[in-house]
Order: C-alpha cells, then structure tokens, then sequence
C-alpha cells in the first residue's frame, strides 16, 4: 500500500509538472487563433495609374507618390460614412507624412467651389482631384462609397475596403507595408478573385448568391465558364461573374446564373436506369394461312 502510494503521488507530481510545461503552448494555440488578422493580396496588381489636377491645380498622379504607402480614397461631399472618415485620414496623413500618401478621389459630385470649402473646413491634408468616369471604370466601378485602396510602395494594390471602416484597421495595414511593428496582429495573405478587381472574377470558384454546390466538379467548371463568358444583361456592362460580385442585388444575374446551373446540371446527368426485362409471355401461334381459292 505504501509503495502504491508514493507511485500515485509520483504519477500526479509528473503529470502536474507536464501540463504545466505544455500550458504556453495551450495558451498561445488559443491566442494565435484570436489573434487580430490583416489581409493582403498575394500576388497584387499594379494600380491603375491616372492624371488629375487638384484642387489647388497641381497634378494628382500615382507616379508622383512613388516610394511611398498610398491609399486611394474615393468619396463624395454629400456621403455621410465619408465625412465621418475624414479626420481620421487627416490624422493618419499628419503622422506618417514622409511615407504614406492619402490621394482623395471626389465622385458624383462636380461643384469645386463646395468641395474647396469642404475642404477647408475638414481641414484636409492631402491632394483631391474629380475622378472620372474612367478612373472609377478602372478601379471597378465603386459600387460604395467611401472605398479605399491600399497600395504597397511598388504601386500594387494590396487591399480594398467599401464602407466606413476603424482608423485602426488603416493604420495597422500602414505600419505592416512600411515594415513597422504592429503588435500581436497577423498578417495574410489571399488570391484576389474579383475582391479586388472585377477583371479577376475569373479565378473564382464561388461567387455571391449562386449555389455550385449540387453539381459535380465538371459541371461546376461548365457553368464557371459560363458565368465568365456571358454578359448580365442588367446595364452594368460586366460578365454575370462580375455582376454578381459588383452587385449581389441585380435580380438578372441572379436568375441567369441559376438557368446556367440547371442546365451544367440537366446536361451532364445520370443515364436513367434501364427497366429489367420483363419475362417474355407465350407468343401466340400464327392462325393457319387461308387456302387461296
């Protein structure tokens, strides 16, 4: 009993004395999987370069801000979310002057003696230009307003965001493409497949509102192909694979991808079994032939 004992008591100091060797890794498995993330395009495209004059007449262009973090912000005057972001973009701009470049793109909106004063009363810091319809083209269309591109010091675009979104989240993104700490925050990356850029909505293997899931591997590749070669007919001027990322509520694309699902579907499906053969039944003799006459 004794010797049981002072087994069981070693048993116990040894397992003790192992959980608390592994309790670090515990603890850091469970932090590393509530780390905060942020994500950027792994193989980024370049940004589509542009030449405006500013408010102040000045040029706007890309190529002037060479070297540097760049986020294109498109905007409009009367956008709530927009005017809510502003102090805060001004403030990123004042901290990080030497190496970030905020360029304010103005859309929907053509009177520069409001945007000027505008201007002025927010008291913004960085250059803003009227984009043109061009430019919103080449940025994919700006479906939202505020959106933001976040571009590397190589002029890529690494990131894009719709909507109001935390200064934090900005300035993180910041810090990481400018190779400053950022904390306990982790870095990704992702295959832009039309998050980015709609041109690239054809490496997707899944898009907004369409349901692949019922058809086999072959016959999803049949309607993917679809999706990218034919245009929604709704106006947008995009492949249904691209309206359905730019416009997740346009009702056309919607149904004409679901009539290209039925079809990949109907196309490629099962044979339908043959019914067994049924026992043949006795064949009737054939009556005697009338005797000519």
């Amino acid at each position: 009993m004794k010797l049981t004992f002072h087994c069981s008591v070693s048993l116990r100091y040894f397992v003790s004395l192992l959980f608390l060797c592994l309790l670090p890794f515990f603890v850091s498995a469970q932090e590393s999987e509530q780390r905060p993330t942020i994500r950027f395009v792994r193989n980024p495209d370049p940004a589509p370069d542009f030449h405006l004059a500013g408010l102040d007449g000045k040029p706007v262009t890309l190529a002037g801000s060479k070297g540097k973090v760049v986020l294109v912000n498109f905007w409009a005057t009367w956008c709530g979310p927009c005017r809510a972001e502003i102090p805060d973009l001004v403030e990123l701009q004042k901290k990080y002057k030497d190496r970030l470049q905020i360029l304010g793109l103005v859309v929907d909106d053509d009177d520069l003696d409001a945007i000027k004063k505008f201007a002025t009363r927010f008291g913004i810091n960085y250059p803003v230009a009227l984009a043109t319809n061009d430019i919103r083209i080449q940025y994919g269309g700006i479906p939202a307003l505020p959106t933001s591109f976040v571009l590397d010091s190589e002029g890529r675009v690494v990131q894009k965001h719709e909507g109001l979104r935390d200064p934090v989240l900005y300035e993180t993104e910041i810090r990481s493409l400018l190779g400053l700490p950022i904390g306990n925050v982790k870095v990704k990356t992702f295959e832009d497949v039309g998050e980015i850029f709609l041109k690239n909505a054809d490496r997707a293997t899944e898009l907004p509102g369409v349901d692949l899931s019922k058809l086999t591997p072959e016959q999803k590749t049949v309607a993917l192909h679809k999706f990218n070669a034919e245009s929604c007919t709704c106006g947008c001027g995009y492949t249904l694979a691209q309206c359905r990322i730019y416009d997740r509520d346009c009702k056309i694309s919607k149904a004409a991808t679901e009539k290209i699902i039925a079809a990949a579907a109907g196309s490629h499906a099962a044979p339908t079994p043959a019914a067994p053969p049924q026992p043949s039944s006795p064949v009737a003799s054939p009556a005697p032939e009338k005797p000519h006459e």
